[in-house]
């Protein structure tokens, strides 16, 4: 048990050493500087699933240091929740595959409603509809799931939690982001008590 566990941990930090890091993280930081900060947008994320569950964790990290984030469910999104969308906004969308069809409909929308409104979206897929339309894509690399069936999604999420990291850390100190500005964030809990330690 100790050997396979030890095996799968060994293909869960492959997978984390072999995601491409190219020009696109400085791009994606800069828009959402550019959207955010200077012009007051709001990075809006988004993904189906279990994508969709980091997407909202990248969210609230983003919000929790400095830059206003939310999260935006795609199929809510079909139901009214698309108004909050604003055209200085960034839509940030996540699909290993690509091929989300909520994703894919969320596009469409979005852009029906603000054509000039701009994409940065996570794929493993560069050919897929959400590489081909986003603004700026961010690739996990070609994973292989660490599930048995190769199927429920495992290193897949571990790579786009790890990308959504770089983008945040490499935010905070695009923005200067200081310990008291964290502490004004978290008044409570443990890190709300630990930021305000001089």
């Amino acid at each position: 048990m100790k050997n396979k566990l030890k095996e799968l941990l060994i293909e869960e930090m492959s997978a984390i050493a072999s995601i491409p890091i190219t020009d696109d993280y400085e791009k994606a930081i800069n828009l959402i500087y550019n959207r955010v900060h200077q012009k007051g947008g709001t990075l809006i994320c988004s993904g189906m699933g279990k994508a969709g569950q980091i997407a909202l964790n990248i969210s609230t990290t983003f919000s929790s240091t400095g830059t206003p984030a939310m999260f935006m469910h795609p199929s809510e999104a079909q139901h009214g929740d698309l108004g909050i969308l604003r055209p200085n906004d960034v839509l940030f969308l996540i699909s290993n595959s690509g091929k989300t069809r909520e994703i894919e409909e969320l596009i469409q929308l979005s852009r029906n409603l603000h054509p000039t409104i701009k994409i940065i979206g996570i794929t493993k897929n560069s050919d897929s509809a959400l590489g081909k339309e986003s603004d700026i894509k961010i690739l996990t690399g070609n994973t292989t799931e660490i599930c048995p069936m190769g199927l429920t999604p495992t290193t897949s999420t571990t790579t786009m939690t790890v990308i959504g990291d770089l983008l945040v850390v490499s935010m905070m100190e695009k923005i200067k982001f200081t310990k008291e500005e964290y502490s004004k964030r978290h008044h409570g809990g443990y890190l709300g008590q630990k930021s305000k330690e001089k």
